[in-house]
């Protein structure tokens, strides 16, 4: 059940792409099913493994390689298992070839943090290379970074950030080879993956391909990104739904919602009712505390927020404090609908700058028609701040962050409304490290008291493109100070800080915060070449 309903996710952007005149899908359907998914060829063996988390991490065997045929492990697992002397993690040592332990760590600390954060990418960089058959990795043209710790691929939005830090060490090369495995992931799917792995293809992540290009040809012009034109318009109806016209009557799609009043907005989407491969057994057993019909539905609202890279948030509660109240496809985020915003403002300046008048015509109106729509269903005049919209219950969801500099970050605010929220998260936002992600303590890593680098980093551009030089400039100071001291003491850069009280580790989520790590030496690097201009 679960490979047809991937198939028929692809199938479905296939048509989708075929009705719109987009070519180069028709191998991808095919390509999809051929891929190795371990959750679909070991059934039961991949079920215990997971819920009894015998490998301890999750991700781990949905990374390891079978070393036999499929049918052999299946029935030597069958004919073991209910054996007094059966070892699940033996058994599963025995059969699978399990994926590199991480060794970032053992980069050898310089005094100079900058210095070390520019001679750390070749650590951080995988080249291609023949995928193994059973293996889940997607095999991509160029090389790229990776993470660190446990993420061992290329994933979509983490890549942005650090492509801010790569071309201000003059990494053109890495840079651009980055932009052409989006292109060819687009290319093969029709969408950017969360990450190039098989058990990644139900979903996206934020679209950051647009602030991707717009970056590279902000530095090497225009004429270096045209080519990449017709993966940006196809990556825009993956996010429309395959329309080309918005449809006249309400539509509750994928991630494009219509209103009666044809009004439209886009949300994060949750393809698959089931847990997530590389969290089966913690999602399992969240899952257990809803009931039987609800289940199907949060496992879409899981999967939802993990398409948004909040992964997991006060953003995605009813009840802003519990996981078990998830209901993100309800939510209309105006993260999401900024950089919507972002790639149809992208898509003018190219098809302008290539003379396709007509395509421009067609994006501006779009990008007129986004910014009224985020102006009317993000804006707070109350608090002079932007939020999340909850579309079924027709009001603001009420659960403030940083997503609020989104609209400032893309362009799509006001001098105005600009410096209303500059004012507001310098009162509630700005702490001794930098910006915090919310106000809400939950104990989940999206949430106060962490900060996250792309988020100082959008936040920081924001605030520049609108004049509040001031407060970004603290923002800066304050998180790269934090940056210092943690690499100072312990020689890692890492995934995630606690920004209110510097003297402690970030906490949240469902692993050890990791190092290495991809985005945040990037927005360092950023941080300090822009402090320096």
């Amino acid at each position: 059940m679960a490979r047809n309903r991937i198939r028929n996710l692809a199938k479905g952007t296939v048509l989708l792409a075929g009705l719109m005149g987009i070519n180069g899908y028709a191998a991808a359907l095919e390509k999809i099913d051929d891929l190795y998914q371990a959750e679909l060829v070991f059934g039961d063996l991949f079920k215990q493994v997971q819920i009894e988390k015998v490998m301890g991490d999750y991700k781990t065997f949905v990374d390891a390689i079978p070393l036999y045929p499929a049918e052999k492990i299946l029935a030597d697992y069958q004919a073991e298992k209910s054996a007094d002397s059966f070892n699940l993690q033996q058994f599963v040592l025995k059969n699978f070839k399990l994926p590199n332990a991480p060794t970032i760590q053992e980069v050898e600390k310089l005094p100079n943090m900058q210095q070390h954060l520019r001679q750390h990418w070749p650590k951080l960089v995988r080249h291609p290379q023949k995928t193994e058959i059973n293996s889940s990795l997607i095999q991509l043209p160029n090389p790229y970074v990776v993470p660190g710790g446990r993420f061992r691929e290329m994933f979509y939005w983490d890549s942005y950030f650090s492509i801010v830090g790569l071309i201000e060490s003059n990494q053109q090369g890495l840079t651009k080879g980055i932009l052409d495995n989006f292109a060819y992931l687009i290319d093969q799917f029709g969408y950017v993956p969360n990450g190039n792995r098989s058990y990644f293809l139900s979903r996206s992540q934020p679209p950051f391909f647009a602030a991707t290009v717009l970056s590279y040809a902000d530095k090497f012009g225009l004429d270096t990104v045209v080519q990449y034109i017709p993966q940006l318009e196809k990556e825009y109806l993956f996010w429309m739904d395959g329309y080309s016209e918005i449809p006249k009557q309400a539509v509750e799609g994928k991630h494009l919602i219509v209103l009666e009043n044809g009004d439209y907005f886009n949300r994060y989407y949750g393809a698959l009712e089931t847990p997530r491969a590389e969290a089966y057994g913690k999602e399992y057993k969240w899952a257990l505390q809803r009931t039987e019909t609800e289940r199907p539905q949060y496992h879409r609202d899981l999967r939802a927020a993990c398409e948004s890279g909040w992964d997991f948030s006060s953003r995605w509660f009813a009840d802003g404090k519990s996981k078990k109240t998830t209901h993100t496809m309800d939510v209309i985020p105006v993260d999401l609908n900024s950089l919507l915003y972002q790639l149809e403002s992208v898509l003018v300046q190219l098809t302008q700058h290539t003379n396709q008048q007509n395509k421009a015509q067609f994006y501006t109106q779009r990008l007129n028609k986004r910014k009224q729509l985020i102006d009317k269903y993000h804006f707070d005049s109350q608090k002079g701040i932007y939020q999340d919209y909850n579309y079924k219950l027709k009001q603001f969801t009420g659960r403030e962050s940083l997503a609020m500099m989104y609209p400032l970050f893309v362009g799509a605010s006001s001098k105005q409304t600009a410096a209303s929220i500059a004012k507001y998260i310098n009162q509630h936002f700005l702490h001794a490290g930098g910006l915090v992600t919310t106000l809400t303590l939950t104990g989940e890593q999206w949430d106060y008291p962490n900060g996250w680098a792309p988020l100082q980093y959008l936040s920081v551009k924001g605030l520049l493109r609108y004049q509040q030089n001031e407060l970004a400039t603290t923002v800066m100071q304050r998180w790269l100070a934090l940056n210092e001291k943690v690499y100072q003491q312990d020689g890692k850069m890492m995934e995630k800080y606690n920004v209110v009280d510097i003297n402690l580790a970030a906490g949240g989520g469902e692993y050890p915060n990791q190092d290495g790590f991809g985005w945040t030496n990037g927005v360092a690097i950023a941080f300090d070449q822009m402090l320096k201009k």
